[in-house]
């Protein structure tokens, strides 16, 4: 009996180990939907600082423009303009985060996250901010209004609010059926540089014309290199960008369209302003994002693509105004 006893007795096991850490927090429930509060940085990064360039470019090119006419410089108006078109960009980057953000459109975002969409703002906070940007063009607008006595910009300016708002909100956005680049041409290529130039001077040369087009075709080009890298995502979404509609063949082409023929307008610009030759250093950007369009390999790669294209817009606007002044 006792061999028996001795062959049921049970052996010691290995002693456990006490556990680690705060043992109150290993029972602690986790919410998975908790995320950390959007820090400064990422409010300035919602204001996508790299399209930042494309509101400014139209400024300097309508300037130009209206120096043509009249060699003093309404710097005032001048800066008016200025802070109606970065205000503008600015608020229609927050009300796109808040729009597609509520639409469940960013939810697979391969570039900069969006502070909605990944929930470190609340929505309502997001449009709160964008309708402040909002205001701050609408304000400094009314003062241009002011100034010219030129009261039918008033309609200009409701209608430049209401297209910003619009490319993403609302019922039925038209960002989302092919027609954002159309919008982009119209109202931060030609209304922002013919209107630069009216306001300083009410009279519009055909320089800025050119110029207008010219900006333009730069800003839709940086939306399409935006809209390439989002293509898979906003096809899944519903959202029928051009890109999209056209594909990925077409997009590239249309690209290098976009970005090349304002090229082709420096140089006739060239023929009566000499300094206009200049412009073409910003070739130095825009063949190496043409370059990436044609041949990335992640969507990310776009995203530099696109800010090479700011840039170069930013430098053709910057080389079309000392061609004008010069």
């Amino acid at each position: 009996m006792a061999g028996t006893k001795s062959k049921h007795r049970k052996r010691p096991g290995p002693k456990k180990q006490p556990p680690r850490g705060n043992p109150q927090k290993a029972h602690a429930p986790r919410d998975p939907r908790h995320v950390e509060p959007a820090t400064f940085g990422d409010w300035v990064g919602a204001a996508r600082l790299r399209t930042l360039p494309l509101a400014v470019t139209p400024i300097l090119i309508g300037t130009g423009a209206a120096l043509l006419v009249d060699r003093a410089f309404h710097w005032v108006l001048a800066l008016a303009c200025l802070v109606v078109s970065v205000s503008l960009q600015i608020g229609v980057n927050y009300a796109n985060d808040y729009s597609d953000g509520v639409r469940g459109t960013d939810d697979h975002r391969v570039g900069p996250a969006r502070i909605t969409a990944s929930r470190k703002a609340k929505p309502r906070t997001v449009l709160t901010v964008a309708l402040v940007f909002f205001g701050i063009a609408a304000l400094a607008g009314l003062a241009i209004t002011i100034r010219t006595q030129q009261w039918w910009l008033i309609a200009v300016g409701v209608a430049a609010i209401l297209a910003a708002w619009f490319y993403t909100g609302g019922r039925r956005p038209y960002g989302y059926y092919g027609l954002g680049e159309l919008f982009v041409f119209v109202f931060f290529g030609l209304v922002a540089t013919v209107g630069t130039t009216w306001a300083q001077v009410q009279s519009i040369p055909q320089e800025a014309w050119f110029g207008g087009v010219a900006a333009g075709l730069l800003a839709c080009a940086v939306l399409l290199a935006n809209n390439l890298r989002d293509i898979d995502q906003d096809r899944a979404a519903g959202k029928r960008t051009l890109t999209v509609l056209i594909g990925r063949r077409a997009t590239q082409a249309l690209f290098t369209i976009f970005v090349l023929v304002p090229f082709g307008i420096a140089a006739w610009l060239a023929v009566f302003y000499v300094i206009a030759w200049l412009s073409l250093l910003a070739l130095l950007a825009a063949l190496p994002a043409i370059l990436i369009v044609w041949t990335y390999r992640r969507p990310r790669e776009l995203v530099v693509a696109l800010g090479l294209t700011s840039l170069t817009s930013l430098a053709y606007g910057a080389f079309l105004l000392w061609a004008f002044v010069g």
